[in-house]
């Protein structure tokens, strides 16, 4: 069924409907018209009934001559279901034996009978008599010939009408199907066309407003989003590249230069250590390039374990105290309660050193860090009394290779901020840039199980 074009499979059940339809409605037909034509046939009968009633009791025939001219037949029975009297020949008793026993306990009956002297069928309509000698049956009939041959016109008449019908009627609804799924083939031939040399091309949207056109909207939405992360992974290569670059750049003329001409043990020694240098900055990009594309995939590792929020503050304040001294800043933490929760220690170690280091760096004063609970979250807060971020900034800060000095003046890889928010996304957690009085803190929010 799913190999077949969904125009086709759209058309079967209105066919197959339309069958239903015309079915029923040439049955309703059929038998409404043999019931108005039996009516009418039974009113007559009946009439004819009184008539032939005051006849018979007086001892006179069932039938007056005006009834014998107008093709209406009658036979009377005694009661041991003789016949006693007939209008005319027909070839054998009008009523059986049990159908007058039945109408001399006193019912009135109404049958079809087909006699063999007679054309056709005939409506037959039978009563009791009462007669001074005793009970007598009287049947009387008329021709329904006219009935049938009707009836069977117009059963022939749907035979040919019916097939006719339903033929155009799916014909109909094919190409109303077609012309409904018109926009949806105009939208695969745009789509086959778009390729990545043209990553601005759009499907057409129909300006009826109904599910196909949600569903341009949505495959809209779909290539801006799609258009959107091609263009960030090109600027991350690019940056990538830019970043590497650099390193790679300068640990290229330091060999250089320590290769031109003799050297000194102390010159070899410099170019060595500034190369090991460039060695070391080109060693934690790669591994902070290869933590975002684990990121990316989903498969950043996270070993949980009980861990005390207190105990990863005050060990990373330990590692930057020494380093805040050199410039005559300080690390402090903040007091608050002892929290545990689960989580990758390593993990949450480097996001925390991450913030850190961007307030040294890029911040001033004194560098304060918290924890406290939040429902069923920690929150990490690393705050200094900088300037914080500019509006503008503060919407791309977690971005990769995003820093507040696009000239790339000063140090830093702009990745810290993007590995904070990588390691909170793989604990399940988030982080955000909060304002506070004294300038821009950054929270770092996991859950606790």
């Amino acid at each position: 069924m799913n190999r077949i074009p969904i125009r086709v499979r759209l058309t079967l059940p209105f066919a197959f409907a339309m069958l239903a339809v015309l079915a029923a409605l040439g049955t309703f037909v059929y038998i409404g018209v043999g019931r108005a034509m039996l009516s009418t046939t039974d009113v007559a009968l009946s009439v004819q009934r009184d008539d032939s009633s005051r006849h018979v009791s007086v001892g006179e025939d069932p039938l007056d001559r005006d009834a014998l001219e107008s093709a209406t037949i009658a036979q009377e029975f005694n009661a041991a279901g003789a016949p006693i009297y007939s209008s005319r020949q027909f070839g054998a008793p009008l009523l059986s034996a049990a159908e007058v026993k039945r109408v001399v306990g006193g019912r009135t009956i109404k049958t079809f009978v087909d006699p063999p002297a007679l054309t056709g069928p005939w409506r037959i309509l039978a009563f009791p008599v009462a007669r001074p000698s005793g009970t007598v049956v009287v049947a009387i009939g008329r021709s329904a010939g006219e009935r049938a041959e009707t009836l069977d016109h117009l059963k022939h008449g749907f035979l040919l009408a019916v097939p006719a019908a339903l033929l155009a009627a799916t014909l109909a609804g094919y190409l109303l199907a077609a012309s409904a799924l018109r926009p949806v083939e105009e939208m695969r031939r745009r789509a086959q066309a778009i390729s990545a040399t043209t990553p601005d091309s759009r499907l057409p949207v129909p300006a009826a407003r109904d599910e196909v056109r949600r569903l341009a909207e949505t495959l809209n939405e779909m290539l801006d989003r799609l258009q959107s992360s091609f263009e960030h992974e090109r600027q991350f290569l690019a940056d990538a590249s830019h970043e590497l670059r650099t390193p790679l750049a300068l640990l290229q003329t330091e060999l250089d230069l320590a290769l031109r001409r003799p050297r000194s043990v102390e010159e070899l020694e410099a170019a060595l250590r500034s190369a090991a240098e460039e060695t070391v900055r080109l060693t934690r990009l790669a591994e902070d390039l290869l933590l975002l594309a684990r990121s990316d995939q989903g498969a950043l590792p996270v070993r949980h374990e009980e861990l005390s929020a207190r105990e990863l503050l005050e060990g990373t304040a330990a590692r930057f105290q020494a380093r805040a001294d050199t410039t005559g800043r300080t690390v402090a933490i903040e007091p608050g309660e002892e929290i545990t929760f689960r989580g990758d220690a390593l993990r949450v170690e480097q996001a925390l050193s991450n913030l850190v280091e961007n307030a040294l760096t890029h911040g001033a004063g004194t560098v304060k860090l918290g924890a406290q609970s939040a429902g069923d979250s920690v929150v990490f807060r690393v705050s200094d009394e900088g300037g914080g971020f500019s509006p503008e900034f503060a919407k791309r800060a977690f971005d990769r290779f995003t820093r507040a000095d696009e000239a790339r003046s000063t140090s830093g890889t702009g990745l810290g901020l993007a590995i904070v928010a990588a390691i909170a996304r793989a604990h399940g957690g988030e982080a955000r840039i909060e304002s506070t009085q004294a300038g821009t803190a950054i929270a770092l929010v996991l859950p606790r199980a």
